[in-house]
């Protein structure tokens, strides 16, 4: 019993998390409009608690693809709110994702549904690519 209503807190919990960053003011820097940047724990936590389909993003400060990719993610994030959750995960600051998920090269984008991994694009791509992928699994 108590593990269930500690399960549920955490549910609770993330879903308030996500409409608070969601609400919040816009970030100077376009890049964090609308994508939610996730540590090691937060990222687990996102997984296990949505159903909608996740897009991660998998990058690093340094790699100029991934920075490429930023507005592409950011405008997809736009365009698919409240169907699709983007996230970045930081390859630098969460080596064990990448360890974990096979992150070989960067910028990665892997796409969950409930958890589970359904599809993967490995570099910089077109934004019609992206969506392309999205538009398999959201209707």
């Amino acid at each position: 019993m108590a593990e269930e209503l500690d399960e549920e807190l955490e549910r609770i919990k993330m879903k308030k998390l996500k409409e608070l960053l969601t609400r919040s003011s816009p970030s100077r820097n376009s890049e964090h409009k609308g994508v939610l940047h996730l540590n090691t724990e937060s990222f687990k936590r996102l997984l296990q608690s949505e159903d909608k389909p996740i897009l991660v993003d998998f990058w690093a400060e340094w790699c100029a693809p991934c920075r490429m990719l930023s507005p592409i993610i950011e405008r997809l994030a736009e365009k698919y709110a409240g169907k699709v959750i983007f996230a970045k995960v930081n390859v630098d600051e969460c080596p064990d994702l990448a360890t974990e998920y096979g992150i070989m090269a960067i910028p990665t984008l892997i796409l969950f549904i409930k958890g589970v991994e359904v599809d993967r694009i490995i570099g910089l791509v077109p934004e019609e690519h992206i969506e392309s992928m999205i538009k398999n699994y959201v209707r």
